[in-house]
């Protein structure tokens, strides 16, 4: 007797769901576009896990897109310190600016208006319109890339056009007719919670049955991985130079580049290098622990040194440059790396 065939993709997907799907996070309750607009961008290279409280605070502080768009830019990279990626949290608010000058003070709720917004592309704009709208919408984040590349068997690197536009088919091609929300919030909890980078719990996947990957025996080596980033070091010197009232010099680094527009102590190839951009001579430097910080593409060694001045006043500072209490620290975009630095050395630690 011949086997039924197994019923759609989608429905077993949707069914498995039902049980095993992630319907409590904050972005869902409610799930209106700007939220998971943000709950999208924040996503991006970053786990569930540590979104969720940042997304919380940023409710908090910018409940609206008029109370984003309208904020400092500096209260923005605030609220994002630490997450990593600060060009996410750029585009968002210069997208948020973009929003009241063109639509109205709304986040548009299709995929071709979305994507001329800065830092949205077609995989999140049309995350916000099925999640947001209930709209079927075809999405591939790093979670479906994967689910689908082994569920079809795709040779090659997901970043690859060629390897992404089949990747686009199979997403499009598996879409319901209806229950857009829960269709993509269950291929990329599938991904997330079953189909996993290492170990995947074949045993566990709805959709395991006409798994070509799985069919193969060859689950893990699906997808190909990324050819690996070259990773270059970097030694550069930091100076956290205070003053008789226990403030910190601190400058506002060039919009674009790493750690683009947060607040950063004074770098150079040299503490020399340092003293002289300033037109300031210390003498009682101490030398603290090296600090190592790994990009994605770079492993910084940070070299800081600690010194005082008797007076703000001695050193030449410019329009990207001002003195910083501890108490105000804390309200800057920071890197991470130096929000660290001067957390122990607010607190003594450096003495």
């Amino acid at each position: 007797m011949k086997e039924a065939p197994a019923p759609p993709f989608h429905e077993r997907l949707l069914a498995w769901w039902e049980s095993n799907g992630r319907k409590d996070l904050p972005w869902q309750h409610p799930r209106t576009p700007y939220r998971v607009w943000i709950s999208e961008i924040m996503l991006q290279q970053t786990q569930v896990a540590t979104v969720i409280p940042y997304f919380d605070r940023w409710m908090q502080t910018f409940p609206a897109i008029s109370s984003l768009a309208t904020a400092p830019l500096d209260d923005v990279l605030s609220l994002w310190s630490g997450l990593g990626y600060y060009a996410r949290a750029r585009n968002l608010h210069r997208a948020a600016e973009r929003c009241i000058e063109d639509f109205e003070g709304e986040l548009p709720i299709s995929s071709e208006a979305l994507c001329t917004l800065p830092g949205i592309g077609l995989s999140t704009a049309n995350a916000i319109v099925s999640l947001s709208t209930d709209q079927p919408a075809a999405v591939l984040d790093g979670n479906v890339r994967r689910t689908l590349a082994r569920h079809a068997a795709i040779e090659g690197w997901t970043g690859k056009t060629a390897v992404q536009k089949r990747l686009w088919k199979e997403a499009e091609d598996r879409l319901p007719t209806q229950r857009g929300a829960d269709y993509t919030q269950a291929i990329m909890d599938l991904g997330a919670l079953v189909c996993t980078n290492t170990s995947p719990s074949c045993d566990q996947c709805p959709v395991s049955v006409d798994c070509q990957a799985l069919q193969q025996d060859q689950v893990e080596h699906f997808p190909i991985p990324k050819p690996p980033t070259r990773v270059t070091d970097r030694t550069i010197c930091m100076l956290v130079l205070r003053d008789a009232e226990n403030r910190v010099l601190l400058e506002k680094r060039p919009p674009s580049g790493i750690w683009g527009g947060l607040w950063s102590l004074p770098e150079g190839a040299s503490i020399e290098h340092i003293e002289a951009r300033l037109g300031v001579t210390t003498s009682n430097l101490k030398a603290l622990p090296q600090v190592e910080h790994r990009l994605s593409h770079m492993r910084m060694l940070i070299q800081p040194t600690i010194a005082t001045v008797d007076s703000a006043t001695g050193v030449k500072c410019s329009a990207e440059q001002n003195w910083f209490a501890p108490a105000d620290q804390s309200k800057l975009g920071l890197p991470k790396p130096v929000s660290d630095l001067l957390e122990k050395v607010s607190s003594g630690e450096y003495t």
